[in-house]
Protein backbone atom coordinates (compact mmCIF):
# COMPACT_ATOMS: atom_id res chain seq x y z
CA UNK A 1 0.00 0.00 0.00
CA UNK A 2 1.61 3.48 -0.90
CA UNK A 3 2.79 5.60 1.98
CA UNK A 4 3.06 8.93 3.07
CA UNK A 5 6.38 9.41 2.63
CA UNK A 6 8.86 11.95 4.29
CA UNK A 7 11.49 13.31 2.64
CA UNK A 8 14.46 13.95 4.64
CA UNK A 9 16.51 16.85 3.42
CA UNK A 10 18.80 17.01 6.68
CA UNK A 11 19.39 16.98 10.38
CA UNK A 12 18.39 19.77 13.33
CA UNK A 13 20.81 21.67 15.57
CA UNK A 14 22.51 20.04 18.63
CA UNK A 15 20.69 21.56 20.85
CA UNK A 16 17.10 20.31 19.98
CA UNK A 17 18.72 16.90 18.47
CA UNK A 18 19.36 16.01 22.02
CA UNK A 19 16.11 16.82 24.04
CA UNK A 20 13.50 16.40 21.37
CA UNK A 21 14.93 14.26 18.61
CA UNK A 22 15.31 15.00 14.92
CA UNK A 23 13.08 16.27 12.33
CA UNK A 24 11.46 12.41 11.31
CA UNK A 25 10.63 12.51 15.23
CA UNK A 26 8.55 16.41 15.47
CA UNK A 27 6.61 15.46 11.90
CA UNK A 28 5.01 12.13 12.76
CA UNK A 29 3.76 13.54 16.25
CA UNK A 30 2.30 16.97 14.76
CA UNK A 31 1.01 15.05 11.51
CA UNK A 32 -0.82 12.26 14.34
CA UNK A 33 -0.55 9.39 11.66
CA UNK A 34 0.57 5.66 12.61
CA UNK A 35 4.14 5.50 11.68
CA UNK A 36 3.33 1.94 9.83
CA UNK A 37 1.71 4.06 7.55
CA UNK A 38 4.79 6.14 6.72
CA UNK A 39 8.08 6.03 5.67
CA UNK A 40 11.28 8.12 6.28
CA UNK A 41 13.67 8.76 2.67
CA UNK A 42 17.02 10.06 3.97
CA UNK A 43 17.97 12.19 0.58
CA UNK A 44 20.70 14.32 1.94
CA UNK A 45 22.56 10.45 2.81
CA UNK A 46 21.80 9.29 -1.00
CA UNK A 47 18.69 7.24 -0.13
CA UNK A 48 16.84 6.67 -3.10
CA UNK A 49 13.44 8.27 -4.27
CA UNK A 50 10.15 5.57 -5.04
CA UNK A 51 8.64 5.97 -8.01
CA UNK A 52 5.17 8.54 -7.45
CA UNK A 53 3.05 5.91 -7.60
CA UNK A 54 4.55 4.56 -4.21
CA UNK A 55 3.40 7.61 -2.53
CA UNK A 56 -0.09 8.50 -0.75
CA UNK A 57 1.47 11.41 0.10
CA UNK A 58 5.07 13.58 0.57
CA UNK A 59 6.25 15.87 2.74
CA UNK A 60 9.76 17.19 2.24
CA UNK A 61 11.74 18.27 5.57
CA UNK A 62 13.72 21.28 6.27
CA UNK A 63 17.70 21.18 5.90
CA UNK A 64 20.48 23.21 7.15
CA UNK A 65 21.47 22.88 3.12
CA UNK A 66 20.39 25.77 0.82
CA UNK A 67 19.14 24.93 -2.26
CA UNK A 68 20.92 27.57 -4.13
CA UNK A 69 23.48 25.16 -3.99
CA UNK A 70 22.21 22.57 -5.89
CA UNK A 71 23.84 19.86 -4.49
CA UNK A 72 23.23 16.67 -6.40
CA UNK A 73 20.73 15.08 -4.09
CA UNK A 74 18.37 18.43 -4.04
CA UNK A 75 18.72 18.77 -7.53
CA UNK A 76 17.45 15.04 -7.96
CA UNK A 77 14.91 15.11 -5.48
CA UNK A 78 13.61 18.60 -6.91
CA UNK A 79 13.09 16.61 -10.31
CA UNK A 80 11.60 13.57 -8.61
CA UNK A 81 9.13 15.95 -6.69
CA UNK A 82 7.52 18.14 -10.47
CA UNK A 83 7.38 13.96 -11.35
CA UNK A 84 5.24 13.32 -8.04
CA UNK A 85 2.88 16.71 -8.25
CA UNK A 86 2.15 15.89 -12.31
CA UNK A 87 0.72 12.43 -10.68
CA UNK A 88 -1.46 14.19 -8.53
CA UNK A 89 0.14 13.06 -5.03
CA UNK A 90 -0.60 15.35 -1.97
CA UNK A 91 2.97 17.55 -1.46
CA UNK A 92 3.76 19.47 1.48
CA UNK A 93 7.18 21.23 1.33
CA UNK A 94 8.21 22.81 4.49
CA UNK A 95 10.95 25.79 5.27
CA UNK A 96 13.64 24.06 2.43
CA UNK A 97 11.16 21.91 1.09
CA UNK A 98 9.14 25.19 0.23
CA UNK A 99 11.97 26.28 -1.44
CA UNK A 100 12.94 22.91 -3.45
CA UNK A 101 9.31 22.28 -4.54
CA UNK A 102 9.01 25.79 -6.26
CA UNK A 103 12.54 25.77 -7.52
CA UNK A 104 11.41 22.25 -8.88
CA UNK A 105 8.13 23.57 -10.67
CA UNK A 106 10.18 26.93 -12.33
CA UNK A 107 9.93 29.25 -9.21
CA UNK A 108 13.01 30.93 -8.18
CA UNK A 109 15.07 30.83 -4.71
CA UNK A 110 17.95 33.18 -3.42
CA UNK A 111 18.89 34.87 -0.04
CA UNK A 112 15.78 36.45 2.28
CA UNK A 113 15.35 40.00 1.53
CA UNK A 114 16.74 41.56 4.85
CA UNK A 115 18.28 38.98 6.16
CA UNK A 116 17.21 36.17 8.37
CA UNK A 117 13.54 35.98 9.50
CA UNK A 118 13.69 33.58 12.61
CA UNK A 119 11.54 33.37 15.43
CA UNK A 120 7.66 33.73 15.75
CA UNK A 121 6.59 36.10 12.99
CA UNK A 122 2.91 36.91 12.32
CA UNK A 123 1.22 35.43 9.20
CA UNK A 124 -1.59 37.29 7.12
CA UNK A 125 -3.33 35.12 4.55
CA UNK A 126 -4.03 36.05 1.23
CA UNK A 127 -7.91 36.11 0.18
CA UNK A 128 -6.98 32.82 -1.83
CA UNK A 129 -4.98 31.89 1.38
CA UNK A 130 -8.21 32.39 3.36
CA UNK A 131 -10.34 29.37 1.24
CA UNK A 132 -7.33 27.22 0.93
CA UNK A 133 -8.29 23.53 2.00
CA UNK A 134 -4.86 23.59 4.14
CA UNK A 135 -4.52 27.10 5.43
CA UNK A 136 -7.70 28.31 5.53
CA UNK A 137 -9.41 27.06 8.52
CA UNK A 138 -7.71 29.17 10.89
CA UNK A 139 -8.11 32.90 11.23
CA UNK A 140 -6.63 35.58 8.50
CA UNK A 141 -3.81 35.88 10.74
CA UNK A 142 -1.91 34.13 12.84
CA UNK A 143 1.71 33.23 14.39
CA UNK A 144 4.47 30.72 13.35
CA UNK A 145 7.69 29.78 14.11
CA UNK A 146 10.26 30.65 11.03
CA UNK A 147 13.72 29.99 10.66
CA UNK A 148 15.15 30.80 7.14
CA UNK A 149 18.28 32.49 5.23
CA UNK A 150 16.41 31.86 1.66
CA UNK A 151 13.00 32.28 0.30
CA UNK A 152 11.02 31.72 -2.28
CA UNK A 153 12.03 35.39 -4.45
CA UNK A 154 9.80 34.26 -7.85
CA UNK A 155 6.08 31.85 -7.33
CA UNK A 156 6.17 28.98 -9.93
CA UNK A 157 4.33 29.90 -13.42
CA UNK A 158 0.33 28.96 -12.10
CA UNK A 159 1.07 28.76 -8.34
CA UNK A 160 -1.10 30.83 -5.78
CA UNK A 161 0.35 32.83 -2.89
CA UNK A 162 -1.53 31.78 -0.48
CA UNK A 163 0.56 33.76 2.52
CA UNK A 164 2.98 36.26 3.56
CA UNK A 165 4.93 37.46 6.41
CA UNK A 166 6.39 41.65 7.08
CA UNK A 167 9.64 40.28 5.61
CA UNK A 168 8.73 37.91 3.37
CA UNK A 169 6.11 38.18 0.51
CA UNK A 170 6.15 34.31 -0.38
CA UNK A 171 5.74 32.11 2.77
CA UNK A 172 3.26 29.93 1.33
CA UNK A 173 1.64 28.87 -2.26
CA UNK A 174 -0.05 25.94 -3.61
CA UNK A 175 -0.47 24.77 -6.71
CA UNK A 176 -2.59 22.49 -8.50
CA UNK A 177 -4.43 21.85 -5.99
CA UNK A 178 -2.23 19.03 -4.37
CA UNK A 179 1.00 20.90 -3.39
CA UNK A 180 1.62 22.97 -0.92
CA UNK A 181 4.41 24.69 0.28
CA UNK A 182 4.85 27.07 3.81
CA UNK A 183 8.53 28.88 4.65
CA UNK A 184 7.28 28.60 8.39
CA UNK A 185 7.87 25.46 10.73
CA UNK A 186 4.23 23.93 11.68
CA UNK A 187 6.62 20.71 13.34
CA UNK A 188 8.65 23.90 15.70
CA UNK A 189 7.04 24.29 19.29
CA UNK A 190 8.35 27.13 21.45
CA UNK A 191 10.92 25.14 22.82
CA UNK A 192 12.38 23.65 19.45
CA UNK A 193 12.53 27.64 18.10
CA UNK A 194 13.99 29.03 21.05
CA UNK A 195 17.14 26.01 20.75
CA UNK A 196 17.23 27.52 17.58
CA UNK A 197 18.23 30.88 18.69
CA UNK A 198 19.99 29.55 21.32
CA UNK A 199 22.50 27.92 18.73
CA UNK A 200 22.79 30.78 16.21
CA UNK A 201 22.80 33.56 18.90
CA UNK A 202 26.84 34.68 17.84
CA UNK A 203 25.80 34.42 14.44
CA UNK A 204 22.64 36.37 14.78
CA UNK A 205 24.26 39.08 16.96
CA UNK A 206 27.30 39.31 14.03
CA UNK A 207 23.64 40.33 11.49
CA UNK A 208 22.60 42.80 13.32
CA UNK A 209 19.97 41.39 15.68
CA UNK A 210 18.94 40.79 18.97
CA UNK A 211 18.97 37.57 19.75
CA UNK A 212 17.57 37.93 23.49
CA UNK A 213 14.39 39.93 22.56
CA UNK A 214 13.89 37.13 19.61
CA UNK A 215 14.12 34.71 22.43
CA UNK A 216 11.30 36.45 24.80
CA UNK A 217 9.52 37.26 21.25
CA UNK A 218 8.89 33.29 21.30
CA UNK A 219 4.91 32.21 21.80
CA UNK A 220 2.98 29.16 21.06
CA UNK A 221 2.04 28.59 17.42
CA UNK A 222 -1.20 26.18 17.90
CA UNK A 223 -2.61 27.70 14.20
CA UNK A 224 0.76 26.99 12.37
CA UNK A 225 0.78 23.51 13.90
CA UNK A 226 -3.00 22.98 12.78
CA UNK A 227 -1.30 22.03 9.33
CA UNK A 228 0.34 18.90 9.63
CA UNK A 229 -3.12 17.22 10.52
CA UNK A 230 -5.06 19.08 7.64
CA UNK A 231 -2.12 17.64 5.41
CA UNK A 232 -2.25 14.06 6.95
CA UNK A 233 -6.65 14.43 6.58
CA UNK A 234 -5.49 15.18 2.92
CA UNK A 235 -3.67 12.31 2.19
CA UNK A 236 -6.03 10.14 4.23
CA UNK A 237 -8.98 11.63 1.59
CA UNK A 238 -6.95 10.62 -1.27
CA UNK A 239 -5.79 7.47 -0.49
CA UNK A 240 -9.75 6.24 0.51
Amino acid sequence: MPKLLLIKAGSTVPTPLASRGDFEAWFLRGLGVDPALTRVIRVHEGEELPPPAEAAGVLVTGSPAMVTHRARWSEDTAVWLARVVEARVPVLGVCFGHQLLAHALGGRVGPCVGGVEIGTVELELTPEGSEDPLLGAGPGRFEVQASHWEAVLELPPGARLLATTRQDKCHAFSVGGNAWGVQFHPEFDEEITSGYLRERREKLASEGHDPDALLAGVRPTPHGAAILPRFAQIVNQQRS
